[in-house]
């Protein structure tokens, strides 16, 4: 089992499963916000917050909704908005470093090639 949170604590995630990878992503939002995606089944994940504790940003293509914390600015998970989906991504900057450690961090061109760089 995996937990993170903002920065504030106001959001928190648990994700039950083990991500085979963690994925850094050079598109034009993942590059600017930082974040390393673990990617897992939603009934996997588990977000808890109040329902006003987040914003979602709902990028260009209106495929993701990116979740973000009103109150430290924290990006915590992502959501996929296509209804043939199952699939979730969580922020792993937010868990404790050693868990970063654990995992193989993958470079992902999502800006172009939408391929793996390694």
């Amino acid at each position: 089992m995996y937990q993170g949170q903002c920065h504030c604590g106001s959001v928190q995630f648990t994700l039950t499963s083990t991500p085979k990878q963690l994925v850094d992503c050079n598109c034009s939002i993942c590059r600017r916000l930082g974040a390393i995606w673990g990617h897992a089944k939603i009934e996997n994940v588990n977000i808890t917050a109040a329902s006003d504790a987040t914003s979602r940003y709902i990028q260009g293509d209106k495929t993701l909704a990116v979740n973000t914390c009103k109150t430290c600015g924290c990006t915590t998970h992502y959501e996929s908005l296509k209804n043939d989906d199952s699939v979730m991504a969580v922020n792993f900057r937010m868990c404790a470093p050693k868990i970063l450690d654990q995992f193989q961090i993958r470079k992902f061109d999502g800006a172009n090639t939408w391929q793996f760089l390694d």
